[in-house]
């Protein structure tokens, strides 16, 4: 396992390339919250997204805010949520948008592997339940689009030292979920086969 820091929006594609299934991530620079309600309206009402997508770190999150004033939020707590549900949009994130990382809870099933490796992306593990580390580490809460659709807006965070995170699915096809899964039929053979 490999030990990484990133800085998005990535601008070299080759920054993702170098990342392996089980390799830690700590990242810094930007970050985009997103969930469902958001993506909808992209791909499914046909609304292009207010803010660059290019590069960018998605977070499956809808957070916990207090409103400071027109545009402005003072962050409470801003922790992840299901990614599972939300795998329908992880083809075109990245072939329209250029998205190079999504991260959530939970981790994404097997389909999101093969247009994960052909568009260069990557899928970040985070510890569900850790929201309030992850606030500690979202300095400042940027910019806020769609606030109509609160809290399933898009979110600019600014972040430091974010994670770790590990990666979960990899571009070049490797997932530690699917590796798991795999060995876990192995054992539960095994144990089968002893009753």
């Amino acid at each position: 396992m490999a030990q990484h820091t990133l800085t998005f929006p990535i601008t070299d594609p080759q920054e993702i390339l170098q990342l392996r299934a089980g390799d830690e991530v700590t990242v810094q620079g930007h970050i985009i919250g997103i969930r469902d309600r958001t993506q909808i309206r992209i791909f499914d009402e046909g609304v292009p997204p207010p803010m660059d997508l290019g590069g960018a770190f998605l977070l499956h999150t809808a957070p916990n805010v207090r409103k400071l004033g027109p545009g402005r939020y003072e962050k409470i707590c801003i922790g992840t949520t299901t990614s599972a549900r939300m795998v329908r949009f992880t083809e075109p994130l990245g072939a329209q948008y250029g998205v190079r990382a999504i991260c959530g809870k939970g981790g994404f099933p097997d389909e999101a592997i093969e247009p994960m490796q052909r568009l260069g992306m990557v899928y970040f593990a985070i510890v569900g339940g850790a929201a309030a580390l992850e606030t500690t580490q979202i300095e400042e809460i940027e910019e806020v689009a769609w606030e109509e659709l609160m809290p399933e807006c898009l979110w600019k965070f600014r972040v430091k030292d974010f994670g770790p995170l590990i990666v979960g699915i990899d571009a070049h096809g490797g997932s530690v979920y699917r590796e798991v899964q795999a060995a876990a039929r192995v054992k539960l053979e095994e144990l089968y086969a002893r009753l």
